[in-house]
């Protein structure tokens, strides 16, 4: 399957359990792959025949600026439901960073595949 891959989406956003996290935003890493069928958009050179996928982006960004989940878990999974709301989009890989989430790690990461079945 082709996939389209967006990578390193900075977002800010409320995420964490702990009382200090939830008073700031943080930074917040998203990369996804989306699996589609790309063989038309690559034949045809039309945009109609593909994944929109600064549109997917917009919306990923505006969820997440504004989300307040407790769990990067919740906040992939979110991700995923708008990427599998295109209905061109037949799976969905999404890995969300919190790079302050550990001392002494550069990240943790939640990485998530969800598909249309």
């Amino acid at each position: 399957m082709d996939r389209i891959l967006i990578r390193d989406l900075a977002v800010r956003c409320i995420i964490g359990v702990n009382d200090e996290e939830r008073r700031e935003k943080q930074d917040v890493l998203i990369n996804v792959a989306l699996e589609a069928d790309l063989k038309r958009a690559g034949k045809s050179d039309d945009f109609a025949d593909t994944v929109d996928y600064r549109a997917i982006k917009k919306e990923i960004y505006a969820m997440a600026e504004s989300s307040q989940y407790f769990l990067i878990e919740a906040l992939a999974e979110r991700i995923a439901e708008i990427c599998l709301g295109r209905p061109e989009v037949l799976r969905a890989h999404v890995t969300v960073e919190k790079p302050a989430a550990l001392r002494f790690a550069r990240t943790v990461a939640v990485e998530i595949a969800r598909d249309r079945t």
